[in-house]
């Protein structure tokens, strides 16, 4: 189950049927994971036939499944708990949805509406440089390593993908 919230004045909850209702929407989540841009002067097979361009890598996770809408106040009020709590965690003094006034909160939640997708599928997309030689797929993990932050996770990826 996934969970977030939209403004309510976005009109596209409500082409949604609520929490409960039938026919519910098919929708897809992308999840994007780390991506970064390949260097040909990666690959060693450059300095061979230079027959090398750029491109582009990546790791995604596409959530399939249907789409409700909730404008519960309990439902919210939970979700916004919950979501507040977790991304506030990590600060040295967290703020908490408490620490406003009820009223005000209870006014900004009647701005938002809930959205519920119950996942189905999820699918995999990644491109990582597979169809490449042993050869360039090594001088495409060494440069990861090197190009950025999500560069090496990507190079970690396909250290774990490749065993």
């Amino acid at each position: 189950m996934l969970e977030n919230h939209i403004a309510r004045a976005n009109p596209h909850w409500q082409s949604t049927p609520a929490l409960g209702g039938e026919d519910a929407p098919e929708a897809v989540v992308i999840f994007q994971g780390p991506q970064e841009y390949i260097s040909p002067s990666f690959y060693p097979s450059k300095a061979e036939h230079g027959k090398i361009v750029p491109t582009w890598t990546y790791i995604a996770i596409h959530a399939h499944g249907h789409l409700r809408h909730t404008e519960d106040p309990a439902w919210l009020l939970r979700h916004l708990n919950e979501m507040t709590d977790e991304k506030e965690a990590p600060r040295e003094k967290p703020w908490a949805v408490n620490d406003a006034p009820d009223r005000y909160i209870e006014a900004r939640m009647r701005g938002i509406v809930g959205l519920e997708i119950t996942v189905e599928r999820l699918e995999g997309s990644w491109k990582l440089n597979q169809n490449k030689s042993e050869d360039d797929q090594a001088g495409t993990v060494a440069g990861l390593e090197t190009a950025s932050a999500m560069g090496a996770e990507l190079a970690e990826a396909w250290r774990v993908r490749r065993g």
